[in-house]
Order: C-alpha cells, then sequence, then structure tokens
C-alpha cells in the first residue's frame, strides 16, 4: 500500500493534483478560525469583487497574495480569520442588468419600475455570486465562507443606516443644491474620482457679446458653446483697467436675446485670452461660486439624458452635442461668431458608463470632508498609524486628505442601499432616521441610493457584526492587513480610514499591502479594446493554479507593476515540475520514511550539514521577507536554494552517499526527507495545491499541510564550516565543468586533475569530500597537494584558495580541437561578412530604425571579437601538434 501511494507520474500534472483537494480543504473547515483563545488573531477582510461580472487576473494576483499572508500566519499558529464578501457596485451593476434587459426582453428598467428591476438585479447577483465563489476556489482562496458578507446584506443596511443617521446628526452629512458630475448616461451622480479625464480633440468658440445701448462688442472664448443658453452674466477682473467702464453694465445674450450683467469677480484671469468670461452658474463649478458672490440666477438649460430643456429655447429637445453644432451655426450666421480654433483639452468621462461628464447643477446629498480628513491625517502621526507598504503611498494618502472635497453621496438608481431620509408629502420636512417615520404614510423616502463608497467604507467593522460589539469585532477588528492596488487608495482606503477613527475610534487596519496593476508582454494596461486581456482560469487550465501564484506571487515587487508573458508562465511551470521531480527521487529512494520516524543520526556529511545549514538560512530570510510583504525577493531566496542547492547539489551529492556502503543511508534518506518537508512548509502559502499532494506522501495519515506548522530556524542545524567546505568544493568542480565546456570536453571522458592548495586546512577538507570531486568531475586521476608537481601543458583555473591544473592533451585531442575551431572561424567570417555588407547598405542605414541600426554595429563587434579570439586559439594549440 505504501509503495503505491509513493508512486509519483514521471511529469507534474496539475489537474490531477488539484482535483478535489480544495472541496476536501472547505469540507474539513480548516479555512477557519482555529477558536484558540491564547492564539493571537490576525485577519483580512477581502477586497469585496464586483458582482459585475468574472475575476480578472488583477483579482487573482490580489487574493493569491492575501491568501499566501493568510495560510503563512495560520501556520505560523496565529487565530486567522480571513473574511470573504462581494460588492454590489451600484452603478456598474445596475448598467449590465439594464443592458441585459434591453437585449433579451426589449425593455428599459422604467417598464419594469423599481421593484421588479431589483428582482431582476438581485437574479444577476446570485449568477454571478456563484461565479466569483466557483473562481475563489480554483484559485485556493482558504476564506471563510461561513462569514461570507455583501455589501447590500441586511447586517451593511443596518450599518450604512446608523452611519448616515450620526453623520447628519454630527452636521457631517447636508443636502444642498451644487454642481456636481453628472452622468447623462448613466443619470446619476458622480463623485470627483469616479470621473476619468481624458485628452479630446476640441475647439475654443470665440463669441462676441454686444454691449447694451453702445455699438462696442468683448469678446468671449468657451469650449462648451450649448453652455451660452444658461449664461446669466459675463466677468471681467476688478483690477483690468480695459473693462473698468464695462463694469455694472449689461450685454445681450447671443441667440436667446437676454440681457446679462457684466459684473467684476477676481476669479477671472485677466492674462488669459481676452481676460473677459462668461459665467453659468448652473454648468461649471467655478460659475456657481461666482454666481453666489453676486447672487445671480441659475438656469439649467439640460435635462438629466443630456437634452435642452424648455429654457434652452428653440434649441429644446436636441442633444446637448448636437446643440453645440446649431448653436455654433447659428452664431456664424447672425455674426456673432468670430473664429474657431482647434483645442485639445481634459475631459472628463464616467469610469463606468464612458459617457462624457456634464457639470450639472443639482440637490444632492454630501460629506463634509474637512473634519473628516483632519481626523485621519492626525492619526497617521501617531502609534496607531495606518503603516503602508510601500511605504511612500502613505504620502499618496496624506496629500489626497489634504486636499479633499466635500463628497457627493447620493446617486440617481435603484440598486443600492436607499437613503434613509423621508419628505413630509405636505410640509415638505425632512426627517432621517434608522427606521422610517412613525406614520409613514405621510413621508416619502428619497428615490436616491447612496454611492457604492458609502457602504464599502465601512467593509473592516461592518463585516465583523458593527454596530453590534459581538465576538468577531472584540476578536479581529481593527483587522491585521489590507491587500489592494494603488488605483483605488483614494476611492475605498482613504474612506475606510475616516469612517473607522469616525465610528470606533481604531483604524481599520494595521497595515496596507499596495500592488500594482497587471499589464501585458508590452507593459500596456490590459482592456477590451485593446484584446489583451488574459483569464485566470484560460491560464490555470493551461498552467495549473500553482504556476499562476508563483508568477504573481514573485512577478514584482511592493507597489509595482507586473507584466504577464507565457514564458513566465512557462519558467513557473518548470520550477513546479522541478520540484516535482525532485520528490519523486527523495519518494523513490527513502522507502517508508515518512516526517513521524526520521533518524538525524551523527553520522552527518559536509553535504548534510551544509543543506541544514542553508535551510536555516533560508527559513530565516524567507520569514523575514514574508513580514515585510517582500514576496517577489522570498520567491527568490526560495528558488535559489530549492534549484541551486536543494536539487542541483545535494540531491546529486546523495546519489554518491546512497551508493556508499559505509555510509548511514538513515541519515542521508532522513536529510533528504526533513528538508524536504521544509520546503514544502515554505512553498506551501504560494503554491498550496503541489505542496499538498506531495507532502501527502511523507506526512502522517489525515494530515493537511494547510494547518502544519511553519518552519522555524533551528539553530543546531547552523554551521558556518561546512558551509564554507562546501562552497570550495562547489567551486572547484564549477571551475571544472567551466574549463571542460570552454575545451569541449565532453563529460563522458575522465580527467586527471591536480589541485594546488594554499594550506592544510583546505587540503584535508578537499580530500574527505574528494569522492565528490570524484563524482562530479569524472577523474581518472585527483591529487590534492600544496606543493603538487606541475609538468607540461596545462590548462589553469585560479580560485581564491586553491589552482586547478588540467594536461592540455587529456583534455582534446589537438588535431580535432583545431578543426573544430576552423570549422567555426568559417562561420563567423561569414557573419561578419553579412554584416559589413548590411551596414555599408546606405539605404538600410539611412530607413531603419537608429536602434536597430546600432544593435547590427554592436553585433558586428562581437562577431569580430570572437574571429581574433578564436584564430589566436588555433595558432597557440598548432605548436602542440
Amino acid at each position: 500500500m505504501v509503495e503505491d501511494k509513493k508512486q509519483m507520474p514521471s511529469k507534474y500534472q496539475p489537474q490531477t493534483v488539484e482535483a478535489g483537494k480544495y472541496e476536501k480543504w472547505v469540507e474539513q473547515g480548516v479555512f477557519k478560525p482555529s477558536q484558540d483563545p491564547s492564539a493571537k488573531p490576525y485577519s483580512i477582510v477581502i477586497p469585496p469583487p464586483n458582482v459585475t461580472g468574472k475575476l480578472h487576473l488583477g483579482h487573482a494576483w490580489d487574493v493569491t497574495l492575501q491568501d499566501m499572508i493568510i495560510r503563512s500566519k495560520r501556520m505560523q499558529g496565529f487565530d486567522t480569520l480571513w473574511l470573504p464578501g462581494m460588492d454590489h457596485a451600484g452603478i456598474a451593476t445596475q448598467a449590465k442588468v439594464e443592458a441585459r434587459l434591453a437585449e433579451d426582453e426589449k425593455l428599459t428598467r422604467y417598464d419594469l419600475g423599481r421593484e421588479k428591476f431589483l428582482e431582476k438585479t438581485w437574479s444577476w447577483k446570485e449568477e454571478y455570486a456563484a461565479i466569483i465563489r466557483q473562481q475563489w476556489g480554483k484559485m485556493g482562496v482558504s476564506v471563510d465562507y461561513s462569514r461570507e458578507r455583501f455589501t447590500l446584506d441586511e447586517g451593511l443596511n443596518k450599518a450604512v443606516n446608523k452611519v448616515f443617521v450620526k453623520l447628519y446628526e454630527k452636521g457631517l452629512i447636508y443636502r444642498g443644491e451644487y454642481i456636481i458630475n453628472w452622468d447623462p448616461k448613466a443619470r446619476t451622480a458622480l463623485s470627483d474620482i469616479e470621473v476619468i479625464h481624458k485628452d479630446v480633440q476640441g475647439a475654443f468658440y470665440h463669441v462676441n457679446y454686444p454691449i447694451v445701448g453702445s455699438e462696442e462688442v468683448v469678446q468671449i472664448a468657451t469650449t462648451r458653446p450649448e453652455t451660452l443658453l444658461g449664461d446669466t452674466a459675463i466677468a471681467v477682473h476688478p483690477d483690468d483697467e480695459r473693462y473698468q467702464h464695462l463694469i455694472g453694465k449689461k450685454v445681450l445674450l447671443p441667440l436667446m436675446n437676454r440681457e446679462i450683467p457684466v459684473v467684476s469677480d477676481a476669479y477671472v484671469d485677466r492674462e488669459f485670452g481676452t481676460g473677459v468670461v462668461k459665467i453659468t452658474p448652473a454648468h461649471d463649478p467655478n460659475d456657481f461660486e461666482v454666481g453666489n458672490r453676486h447672487n445671480l440666477p441659475r438656469i439649467n438649460v439640460m435635462e438629466k439624458d443630456g437634452t435642452i430643456n424648455e429654457l434652452g429655447g428653440k434649441y429644446a429637445g436636441m442633444d446637448r452635442f448636437d446643440a453645440r453644432k446649431q448653436i455654433v451655426e447659428d452664431l456664424k450666421t447672425e455674426g456673432y461668431l468670430v473664429k474657431v480654433e482647434d483645442h485639445t483639452h481634459s475631459v472628463g468621462h464616467s469610469e463606468r458608463s464612458g459617457a462624457v461628464v456634464e457639470p450639472y447643477l443639482s440637490t444632492q446629498w454630501f460629506v463634509k470632508m474637512k473634519p473628516l480628513a483632519e481626523q485621519a491625517l492626525a492619526n497617521q502621526e501617531t502609534e496607531q498609524a495606518v503603516e503602508f507598504y510601500p511605504p511612500r503611498f502613505n504620502q499618496t494618502f496624506k496629500t489626497w486628505m489634504e486636499n479633499v472635497h466635500d463628497w457627493v453621496i447620493s446617486r440617481q438608481l435603484w440598486w443600492g442601499h436607499q437613503i434613509p431620509a423621508w419628505y413630509h408629502k405636505e410640509t415638505g420636512e425632512i426627517y432621517v432616521g434608522e427606521e422610517p417615520p412613525r406614520d409613514k404614510e405621510n413621508w416619502v423616502q428619497d428615490p436616491d441610493v447612496l454611492d457604492t463608497w458609502f457602504s464599502s467604507a465601512l467593509w473592516p467593522f461592518s463585516t465583523m457584526g458593527w454596530p453590534e460589539e459581538g465576538h468577531d469585532y472584540q476578536r479581529y477588528f481593527p483587522t491585521s492587513t489590507l491587500v489592494t492596488g494603488y488605483d483605488i487608495i483614494f476611492f475605498w482606503v482613504s474612506r475606510m480610514i475616516f469612517q473607522s477613527l469616525e465610528f470606533t475610534g481604531k483604524r481599520p487596519f494595521q497595515n496596507v499591502l499596495i500592488h500594482g496593476l497587471i499589464r501585458d508582454s508590452e507593459g500596456r494596461k490590459m482592456s477590451k479594446s485593446l484584446g489583451n486581456g488574459i483569464d485566470p482560469m484560460e491560464v490555470i487550465d493551461e498552467y495549473g493554479v500553482d504556476s499562476l501564484r508563483w508568477f504573481l506571487a514573485t512577478g514584482s515587487t511592493p507597489g509595482q507593476d507586473v507584466r504577464y508573458s507565457t514564458e513566465k508562465m512557462n519558467a513557473a511551470w518548470n520550477f513546479i515540475n522541478k520540484i516535482w521531480n525532485a520528490s519523486r527521487y527523495v519518494l523513490m529512494n527513502v522507502g517508508d520514511l515518512t516526517i513521524e520516524n526520521l533518524e538525524m543520526g551523527q553520522d552527518l556529511t559536509v553535504a548534510d550539514q551544509w543543506i541544514l545549514s542553508r535551510l536555516q538560512n533560508t527559513i530565516e530570510e524567507v520569514t523575514r521577507l514574508f513580514e515585510r510583504f517582500e514576496f517577489g525577493e522570498a520567491g527568490k531566496v526560495l528558488y535559489h536554494f530549492i534549484w541551486d542547492d536543494y536539487c542541483d547539489w545535494y540531491i546529486e551529492m546523495t546519489k554518491e552517499q546512497l551508493q556508499d556502503s559505509d555510509h548511514d543511508h538513515l541519515t542521508t534518506k532522513s536529510v533528504l526527507v526533513y528538508v524536504l518537508d521544509q520546503i514544502l512548509r515554505l512553498l506551501h502559502p504560494i503554491m498550496p495545491f503541489v505542496t499538498e499532494e506531495i507532502w501527502q506522501q511523507i506526512a502522517p495519515k489525515g494530515a493537511s499541510i494547510v494547518t502544519a506548522t511553519y518552519p522555524v530556524v533551528v539553530e543546531g542545524y547552523r554551521h558556518e564550516e561546512a558551509e564554507m567546505q562546501m562552497q570550495e568544493l562547489i567551486e572547484v568542480i564549477t571551475a571544472v565543468r567551466q574549463i571542460r565546456n570552454e575545451m569541449n570536453t565532453p563529460l563522458s571522458k575522465a580527467l586527471s586533475i591536480i589541485i594546488k592548495v594554499k594550506d592544510q586546512a583546505i587540503k584535508e577538507s578537499l580530500q574527505s569530500n574528494q569522492a565528490y570531486i570524484n563524482r562530479f568531475c569524472h577523474t581518472d586521476h585527483l591529487e590534492i597537494a600544496i606543493d603538487p608537481v606541475i609538468d607540461g601543458e596545462m590548462v589553469t583555473q585560479t580560485l581564491s584558495f586553491a589552482q586547478i591544473f588540467i594536461p592540455l592533451a587529456g583534455l582534446v585531442k589537438i588535431e580535432d580541437e583545431i578543426k573544430r575551431l576552423q570549422q567555426e572561424v568559417a562561420k563567423l567570417e561569414k557573419e561578419v561578412e553579412r554584416l559589413v555588407k548590411k551596414l555599408s547598405n546606405q539605404s538600410f542605414v539611412d530607413k531603419a530604425p537608429a536602434q536597430v541600426v546600432e544593435a547590427e554595429r554592436t553585433k558586428l563587434t562581437d562577431y569580430e571579437q570572437q574571429l581574433k579570439a578564436v584564430q589566436v586559439r588555433i595558432e597557440e594549440l598548432k605548436p602542440l601538434i
């Protein structure tokens, strides 16, 4: 039975390895907190993915990093909670459902009505939540599903209402008429950070405004002539001598035949353009402020869908951009248009719908940000500060908080937390409360919902049961670490910090690990328009999830972007296959040995002592780097230890030890198993599936590596002398291999080797390990001496502690080597000739990119140098024939 158990396929097959493991882990409950009251708690709340669709590669990176942290902490004995959940993503999800409704049923949400539309949206949520859970499972995320939350669940709604009411009672939430960012496609308000600015080719339209009662005109320039319909003044700077005589007079508004005043305001930049600006208080945030200072009327000429309303005169009913074209044409016809200049300017677009955002006068709910921001900034100067990794993002956070504007939190949507405010049907009185007013038949609830980020901002504590301060809240809040991308520091991280400080008096998390974005192999952001998106599930199907996780974990440093490439994925798979084959060798050679019956006897070779000592250094360094979230560096340390030290050197050396009848084979086998066990435990947080598969072969029956203890340094296994001796041994073997390579001597040819050492200690060390030198260097004669006799033509390699001499005649047959080198000369001469001809072609030099030409010149120089070196070597060998 044991022999069957330990038979592993000759090649790593991820689909077979991964099958059934996740379901077993969930069934066994190994992802749940330990319930050990003596264990230190460590908690993470997952950044909830939107239920708008499937997870992408960025999500895969995000959850991989979190899973690595939580798995390592679980193994280190912490009482770990990784709480899963999803975000309702108001505007984004509603847009998806509306699009499906239009396509499948040719209906709008208004056709269905609010209640039935929300039923459709909840169905969408259930559909995509199931897909996301399936994808989490495929990624191996070790979350506690029994605590899963949703930003629109009943508990979250209770928390949201309490926060809204408390902020309102403190005067930190208010309702007012202001210029906001309006999405005419989604027909909702947007916060500043939901607006993406893009450079757009537009125009400056120069228009004359006639001064009433004179022949004089003033010229203004605008990029949005359709807003002219809502102008209520023009403004000049109070100190601009050119226009002093106009202040207080009136101008005739072109096309509208409405007289509007000339006001003076320091807002005007007298150096820009003509120094005269049009004021449209209902359609520009700066004009809104000017209008307030001068008691100007606010004329909103636009409907919520971006069409002109009845206040726009004859343009009523036209789309804003169609109206723009007609207005420009009419200005030209009526003689008001002076000129049109091409102008590239930054235009706001809705992050979700892509529509051009309209500055729009609207009554909305706002959060007064200054007091909350000041509290968050003050906290960053205390011992309870949120620690950002990398630290530079702390400044990003502070800069945004120092310059934050009031936050518009109402959204004209149906999918979301409906604002807990009611208006009296007769008096118009506003009631704000966690529960509806008692005589609710006389009141109507505000139809708007709250910005998605309002509920997401409460995520770290609302998911723990707040406002009830139960077991989870007391045990796991504040959370330990948040992992997220740098693109949502403003959206989410900042808001969680100020809301948590305001409502719990505590920071929401101790650490924030910031990662970058995943880009394609050319460094471009992945997008549908470029067609360069990568589905993580397809990558897993091809390479296995452990390969993907290894690439994501080790592909960059904190805060930096990572580039995806098939080459990197192939390299990840190859690394796991190397581990697989090394494990297979171990299992084939250790019989029934498991981690329960190891016997690390006294008969340790220098190779045994060296690998155990190197293991302690690796454990120490990987643990240190994990604590600092430097997973890329930790991966490099693991990679070199596993591939170089364990596989390429130690395993090869055990082949010599296991053939030595005088050596204690049980010790060698025990070291092999012990180091493999420790490697698997170190790797498990990154590669959960393959490590479980292999570990089951050497572990106690029924145990899982998920809950195995994480490696710790055993000081008794440190052995500096063995490390030094082994390093000398490796340098000798590497030097001989290098000579073989340079002389083109196959490994099958035995060599005579003389090693001249500088002292007796080195001599004894190398002599005691000469069996390894004989095996790895394939010698037929080996002499290790302080003062050996060196006779004849030798190839020499100098090391810091020794010189290696190999008779030249023993390395290669001189005639054959000269023949081979002459063939090399012919090949190099052809390359040189080809490049000289190419670079002599003036057409190529003139038309090819400069870097291509330079690369060809560099290649020519390299080939010429190689040719010269080979020719010199031939001349050196000729006298030896």
